[in-house]
């Protein structure tokens, strides 16, 4: 017989939680530990490799456009399941209690530097971004309403591609948003394109390469179909750092890479040299 009784865990009692969940993120590209609070004041960008973390809409407007200048618009559009899709309404409800979104763009009037712009703003948290019917709907009238009232439309891209919940009809989102930008370039407005990671689908092959100007965040993701699809269809290697935006930018798909924190500069820099564009009174 011995003479201690043998321990179990469950004799220390409920365990301690010396250090409160939340606090720190690490970064997928280095692996450093980064303090979540001097990590959101970085705008999400690693301070120590410089990686950018997907941000939402509202951080996005927030770093963007001049305080309290963003007016949104067609917030109440909302999905509907036309196809039938099983499921569905329940998944973009889930999402819509998730995120606090309606859909997966946000789109409104706002200034940057003072200067009056239509912006769209895709986010990434409700369902990958993916385009659906209100998506379209709402990129096309904001750029609808850049012409009519003769301003420059910015559209901020993250996505994963069409929606296939909706099927012919979020495929239908490629022409209807090209259009309207074949009418907004006609009327000679400024349109800028910033793909930020990851974008892809059927809004790469649309509006977000559509841009007179095509801005990409550092090492954002860039394509149509994903590496494995694009190696098994070429039967060929793939050259190293396919589908980034450096990739991209080498091979003149895209204009500038600019980091974040220098975004809102930038932006208001190009709408001054296009077009001549003022500032607002």
């Amino acid at each position: 017989m011995g003479f201690f009784k043998k321990r179990s865990v469950d004799d220390l009692g409920e365990k301690k939680r010396d250090m409160p969940e939340g606090l720190w993120t690490k970064c997928p590209s280095c692996n450093e530990s980064l303090f979540e609070q001097a990590l959101s004041k970085n705008l999400r960008v690693c301070t120590n490799c410089g990686y950018h973390f997907t941000i939402g809409s509202d951080e996005r407007i927030a770093s963007l456009v001049d305080e309290g200048s963003f007016v949104e618009m067609d917030k109440h559009l909302d999905s509907v399941n036309a196809l039938g899709f099983k499921g569905y309404l329940d998944k973009v409800k889930a999402y819509q209690a998730k995120t606090g979104l309606t859909e997966a763009v946000v789109t409104g009037h706002a200034t940057i530097e003072g200067i009056a712009v239509l912006v769209a703003i895709m986010d990434f948290r409700f369902l990958g971004a993916s385009m659906g019917s209100v998506v379209g709907e709402k990129i096309t009238r904001a750029i609808e309403a850049a012409t009519a009232e003769r301003k420059p439309v910015i559209v901020f891209s993250a996505s994963g591609g069409a929606r296939m919940h909706e099927g012919i009809l979020s495929l239908m989102q490629m022409a209807k948003t090209s259009g309207a930008l074949a009418r907004h370039s006609e009327a000679r407005l400024p349109y800028i394109s910033v793909l930020t990671h990851p974008t892809t689908g059927g809004v790469t092959a649309s509006f977000a390469t559509l841009g007179d100007i095509i801005i990409a965040e550092p090492k954002c993701m860039i394509g149509f179909a994903g590496p494995r699809v694009v190696k098994e269809t070429t039967h060929a290697d793939l050259p190293p750092g396919f589908q980034t935006a450096e990739f991209m930018m080498q091979h003149g798909l895209v204009d500038m890479i600019v980091d974040r924190k220098d975004m809102r500069p930038t932006l208001a820099k190009v709408l001054r040299y296009l077009a001549g564009v003022k500032a607002s009174a």
